[in-house]
């Protein structure tokens, strides 16, 4: 592990950014991880700590593709190629911006205590993170530093993949990363310690001398998240707390409705619908800035259950974690959360013995691979629909269950990185690729492909034998 913990890493972080000692700068930390790294870096060059807060604009029908990005002072940025292709209109684009510019306020006031942001105008704009993975928020940052007034930015992370220092040099005048691993996996892998960073601790921070050794005060715990677990939880309206399950397995029977799922100390919200008899069950694992309520896997879920499949559609992450972009894709975690969710379904009533799979979408494709590598043949079969396999290659080896991975023809990077993990595969494994289809499968009959490639694949390894006869 090259670094400790944040503050180490921030001080290795601060030995390349000693060039900066002596010009006008303000160190802007990306909240919350980035901050504990950027107050090491600004007491190194004795210079004043800010945050910097930007808020992705996600298309109405699919949030995890970026239309735009907001920041403080009104900035508004707007990829007019995205909004062209996706045909979101000028009241689409004010609502999603009216939502997110709500939670941007939110979380200034939250951080600051009611303090004025550091004026840019002029000056050199350092923007830390603990790391970089897609590169997407950083550059958010270094386009909102400039709209606020930066003559200068310069950006700077402990890790990230070459691809993203890459691409990003266009986003900033100088790029420094100390680690550049080729095969990039998670932020979280190069630290000892990635205790999540809490609200208090990035306030403890800010509130701090400018330019000093500033940590937080003794007593204030990182609010980190528990290694996924399973708490007994029963199936409950949404919003209930969940129902311990001391009772004997009862016969299956049709179930359908909100869950609440225990992992740790987290509570996912979900959905499940089981048509009982020994159905198979597929639990689905969304991308990045998604939900349980993906439209793309609610439609795939509704293929599978005509086939007589149960399903699984729940949140990775609770709406507070969902805040920290590292969470999004932090792929031990969301596998974790996988994991959690398949033991929490062995524990409902007439369900220990249904055999599972997993739907995978983006990222969440290689949290599904991932978690079926560890899970010691609890999976039964494994579709990625569009995904990235490529972010869980140190565990494919060990992937039992038969593997489909689907890719859209016109989506040349995913198609090449599916087929690169395939060598890594050692189970039953097929690349189906769906003419005229794009990374998100919007082109007209796209989707409707891939959910019969998956309804075939799931119904081949999960229907009662009878069934599959």
């Amino acid at each position: 592990m090259p670094f400790l913990d944040r503050p180490e890493a921030g001080r290795r972080l601060a030995d390349r950014l000693l060039h900066l000692r002596g010009e006008d700068v303000v160190v802007l930390g990306l909240p919350r991880g980035g901050v504990p790294v950027a107050a090491e870096v600004a007491r190194a060059l004795g210079a004043p700590l800010d945050v910097i807060l930007v808020r992705k604009l996600g298309v109405p029908v699919q949030p995890e593709l970026g239309m735009g990005a907001i920041g403080e002072g009104d900035v508004r940025i707007i990829n007019a190629e995205v909004v062209a292709l996706t045909h979101v209109t000028d009241a689409e684009i004010a609502a999603v911006e009216k939502r997110e510019r709500a939670e941007l306020d939110r979380r200034g006031r939250r951080f600051r205590g009611g303090r004025q942001r550091a004026p840019l105008a002029g000056r050199t704009a350092v923007i830390i993170d603990d790391g970089i993975a897609t590169g997407s928020t950083a550059r958010a940052a270094c386009q909102v530093a400039r709209a606020q007034g930066a003559v200068r930015v310069v950006l700077a992370a402990p890790v990230a993949p070459p691809s993203a220092c890459t691409a990003l040099a266009a986003a900033a005048d100088e790029v420094i990363c100390l680690e550049t691993p080729a095969h990039f996996l998670a932020i979280g892998e190069w630290y000892q310690d990635f205790t999540q960073t809490s609200d208090q601790e990035v306030v403890a921070l800010l509130r701090g001398p400018a330019g000093e050794g500033v940590h937080p005060p003794a007593g204030i715990a990182p609010a980190g998240i528990a290694p996924a677990g399973i708490a007994p939880a029963g199936i409950a309206p949404a919003g209930t707390a969940p129902v311990s399950t001391g009772a004997a397995p009862a016969p299956a029977a049709p179930q359908d409705g909100e869950v609440v799922i225990a992992a740790g100390p987290a509570r996912l919200a979900g959905h499940l619908s089981a048509p009982g008899a020994g159905a198979g069950i597929v639990l689905f694992a969304h991308g990045s800035g998604s939900s349980r309520s993906s439209p793309r896997n609610r439609f795939v879920a509704g293929v599978l259950a005509a086939a007589g499949l149960g399903t699984l559609l729940f949140d990775l992450l609770t709406p507070e974690e969902e805040q920290d972009r590292d969470n999004v894709f932090d792929i031990r975690l969301l596998a974790g959360r996988l994991g959690a969710a398949t033991r929490w379904v062995r524990e409902q009533p007439g369900l220990a013995g249904a055999r599972i799979g997993y739907f995978g979408a983006s990222t969440g494709a290689a949290a599904a691979l991932w978690a079926a590598a560890g899970a010691s043949g609890e999976v039964a079969a494994v579709v990625s629909r569009g995904g990235r396999p490529d972010l869980a290659i140190p565990r494919l080896a060990e992937v039992r269950a038969p593997t489909l991975l689907i890719a859209g023809g016109l989506d040349g990077m995913v198609v090449r990185m599916n087929r690169e993990a395939q060598k890594y595969l050692r189970c039953e494994n097929q690349l189906a690729v769906v003419a005229g289809a794009g990374h998100l499968f919007e082109e007209p009959g796209t989707l409707e492909r891939a959910a019969v490639l998956a309804r075939d694949w799931f119904t081949r390894y999960l229907a009662p034998a009878h069934a599959r006869a």
